[in-house]
């Protein structure tokens, strides 16, 4: 193997690495944020919707210190699994922040949006995890689609606010 094609290897690992998340494999904040902004110039440019899902482990705390931060580890893995099974390949699932995660829902309407974050909200509850299955794991979730003069903030505030916090 030539020297130039293994550094062109371990610059795209590197590069994978800086826009994943360590603990859940999910994107990352940073990646969501050039995510969003894609799709906010795709929407001024050629109209195309999306949406935005702001989503919370409910009593995260209550769990990190009931069972200890292990099985909070535990329940932040099975969440980010059971919301990036649930995806479209064009869509993108990323950990904002500690136990919240933003989902960029590409064409998409109003009623499709809400249908799929009811969806994934009913897949967490339902999902378990193997080694703790005495923990009840449920999301709140917020919900928006993106408008034509949005900036990379404004679908987020909404749907932080929708969330309900």
């Amino acid at each position: 193997m030539s020297a130039s094609l293994n550094i062109a290897r371990r610059a795209a690992e590197l590069e994978r690495l800086a826009f994943l998340d360590p603990l859940t494999g999910l994107a990352n904040r940073q990646f969501a944020e050039i995510t969003l902004n894609a799709r906010l110039e795709e929407l001024q440019r050629y109209g195309w919707r999306f949406g935005v899902i702001f989503i919370d482990i409910d009593n995260f705390k209550d769990i990190n210190d009931r069972h200890g931060h292990d099985a909070g580890d535990e329940v932040l893995k099975m969440v980010a699994k059971t919301l990036q099974n649930s995806v479209r390949a064009f869509d993108v699932v990323s950990r904002w922040g500690g136990e919240e995660y933003v989902a960029v829902v590409a064409h998409v309407e109003g009623d499709e949006l809400a249908a799929t974050a009811n969806r994934r909200r009913a897949l967490v509850e339902q999902s378990s995890i193997p080694a703790a299955r005495s923990i009840r794991v449920t999301i709140s979730l917020g919900a928006t689609l993106a408008r034509q003069h949005d900036t990379m903030g404004s679908p987020m505030t909404r749907s932080h606010a929708a969330h309900g916090t």
